[in-house]
Order: structure tokens, then C-alpha cells, then sequence
């Protein structure tokens, strides 16, 4: 059994302290982080999902000369093209069905301050144009509008993808990639970075014991080092989640190794499979409401899977009080793909 103690050694220093991890795969990082935030250059940030890109664009506005100046972050993979536009760089009333005002864009929103573009590589050519000329000309138009309006924004971007590729697959423009990727900073993924997990563990203990009331301070040395032998493909966010729920299940006040999930015991995940008994299953499962009366038996497993999930995001978007970021990062997945699946259980009120 070791205690959840955050008090490891270490040689690099996060810039802030929202910044968790001081192992070798994170000191270029946190040099970058420091050497670029004294500037006023776009930094381009790589990475996998959930790997905590938006952490370190907050580090480096908050180390700038901006600091005392707003942080307006932007996903622009979760908005459809003329939404992102009109949530970029505002709108003029009656420009399109439902611009019932004015409204300022998050550009205007982040003026002396920094525009953090996440997802930047989900944007459309048209948009790509609109931010080129922000980049290179601080000014830009409302939708619908002729005046011009001039900002005094900086810029920090990032993408789950690499966006040099996509500039070769003929998806991102050549010269915004450019004038984005002045300085580019390559986030590790958590499975490049294990030994910072004993801390990660520790902070988020601390940080779910508290918003959930427990006493859960031990955690079992099986459970660590199963922990540090899992590939954590969702990264931090992933990690995040599941010491969350096994604080919130914990019977005692020790973090075990059977709390975690069969993902990361190296265990196929239980699955709903067909029962010997098929109708008499069939039937509980329509008395419950889970499945629909009809003579397609084999679509039960789907009628199931989809029910289950749409209570769930239910339950979570409650919990986090509808707001998305959070209720993502609770359940692990990327923002655009929650907002995905919202749309699709009619969930997004």
C-alpha cells in the first residue's frame, strides 16, 4: 500500500501549478512553455486528445505580458462552419435566421488577451482564409457586416492531428499552417510519460475525495502498478475519470486494483451477449423499457447500447450542470465527440 502523496522528486519544474508532471518527456515542454510565453508569437500546440494542451496554453498566457488580459478559448471541432464563424468573429442583427442582435466574436472577446483555437485542423477552407487574415492582419469582419473591426490578439491553436499532413492531404492550408506553427510545442502522451502517473494519481485523489466526499488517502501498490502498465489511449483525461470513479466506488479508504476498470486489467470490458434464453430476456428487458417490442430480436443488442449510453450522458450533463468540457472530461471522450452524441440523443438543452 503506498499514501496518495504528490511529494516526488523531480527535475523539471511545471511553469504553473495546474500543471502536473515533472518527468523527462515534459521538460521541453515546460522549457517551451516559459521561452514562448514572454513573446507575442502563435504557438501551435500537438497532441493527442486529452494529452492537456489547453493546460499549457493557459500556462502560457498567464506568464505573458497578456496574463492580466482575458483567456477565450474556442473548440472549433464541436460548431458547425457558419456557427463557428459567427462564434469567432461575431455577428450583425438579421444576418442569418436567428441573429436577433448584435453580437461580439470571441476575437473581440480576447482583445490585449490570448484566442486559444482548439482543434484548429477541424476548420473549413473558408474559415481557414478568415483566420489567415486575423493572423497576419489583426482585423476582420462580423458576419454580415462591411466594417472593419482590428484586434490586438494572440493566437495559440492546437490539433489532435498533424497538421503538416494535412496540409499534404490538401485539408489545411499551406500558409496558415505557417503562420500558426511559429513556435510548435509536441505534448507527450501519458504512455511516454509513466512515471509522472504516481502524481497525476495523487493530485486527482485529492482533487475527488474532495468534490465527492470521501476519505479515500491510500492507495494499493497493485493498483499503481497496474495503472503504470496500461497504454491510457484517452491520455490524462482518461486517467482523470477512472480515479474518479473508483473514489467514488471505493468501500474503504484504499484505492484497489479491482476498482479500476477491466480496460486496464488487461480484461475484455463485460459485454451484453445473447442469452440461452432469448425471449424470456427479451421480454424483462421491454418490461424495463430498455428494449422495444418487435420482430427483430437482433437489433435488441443495439436498442440496448443506445439506451444505456443516452442515460448516461443524461446522468453526467446533470451532474456537470450542462457544461460540456466538464462532463467530457469526466467521461473520458473528446468535447466533439460528446457534442456528437448530445446531437444525436436530442440531449444538446
Amino acid at each position: 500500500m503506498v499514501m496518495a502523496s504528490g511529494s516526488l522528486h523531480s527535475q523539471a519544474v511545471p511553469p504553473t501549478p495546474e500543471l502536473i508532471g515533472s518527468g523527462p518527456a515534459m521538460e521541453e515542454v515546460y522549457r517551451l512553455t516559459r521561452q514562448v510565453a514572454k513573446s507575442n508569437a502563435s504557438v501551435l500546440l500537438m497532441g493527442e486528445t486529452g494529452t492537456g494542451k489547453e493546460l499549457i496554453a493557459n500556462a502560457i498566457h498567464r506568464l505573458s505580458p497578456r496574463g492580466s488580459g482575458p483567456f477565450v478559448r474556442v473548440n472549433c471541432g464541436a460548431l458547425a462552419e457558419n456557427l463557428l464563424e459567427s462564434e469567432l468573429f461575431g455577428h450583425v442583427r438579421g444576418s442569418f435566421t436567428g441573429a436577433i442582435d448584435n453580437r461580439i466574436g470571441r476575437f473581440e472577446a480576447a482583445h490585449t488577451g490570448t484566442v486559444f483555437l482548439d482543434e484548429v485542423n477541424s476548420t473549413t477552407p473558408k474559415l481557414q482564409v478568415k483566420l489567415l487574415r486575423v493572423l497576419q492582419e489583426h482585423e476582420f469582419e462580423r458576419v454580415g457586416d462591411t466594417q472593419t473591426i482590428r484586434v490586438d490578439t494572440r493566437v495559440i491553436a492546437a490539433s489532435n492531428r498533424d497538421l503538416h499532413e494535412e496540409v499534404a492531404l490538401g485539408q489545411f492550408r499551406e500558409d496558415l499552417y505557417y503562420r500558426l506553427n511559429v513556435v510548435t510545442i509536441f505534448v507527450p502522451p501519458l504512455r511516454e510519460r509513466r512515471e509522472d502517473i504516481p502524481r497525476l494519481v495523487a493530485h486527482f485523489m485529492r482533487i475527488y475525495n474532495e468534490e465527492n466526499n470521501r476519505h479515500v488517502p491510500h492507495l494499493e501498490s497493485a493498483a499503481m502498478e497496474a495503472l503504470q502498465a496500461y497504454d491510457w489511449p484517452g491520455n490524462v483525461r482518461e486517467l482523470q475519470n477512472y480515479i474518479e470513479r473508483a473514489i467514488v466506488l471505493a468501500p474503504g479508504d484504499e484505492l484497489t486494483k479491482d476498482l479500476l476498470p477491466d480496460t486496464v486489467l488487461g480484461r475484455r470490458p463485460p459485454r451484453i451477449g445473447r442469452s440461452t434464453d432469448m425471449e424470456t430476456l427479451t421480454a424483462t428487458l421491454i418490461q424495463h423499457g430498455i428494449a422495444s417490442a418487435g420482430p427483430e430480436p437482433d437489433n435488441l443488442h443495439a436498442q440496448i447500447v443506445n439506451r444505456v449510453e443516452r442515460e448516461l450522458l443524461a446522468q453526467v450533463m446533470t451532474q456537470c450542470d450542462g457544461v460540456q468540457i466538464k462532463a467530457a472530461a469526466r467521461l473520458g471522450i473528446n468535447r466533439n465527440t460528446l457534442h456528437k452524441k448530445l446531437g444525436q440523443y436530442g440531449l444538446e438543452e
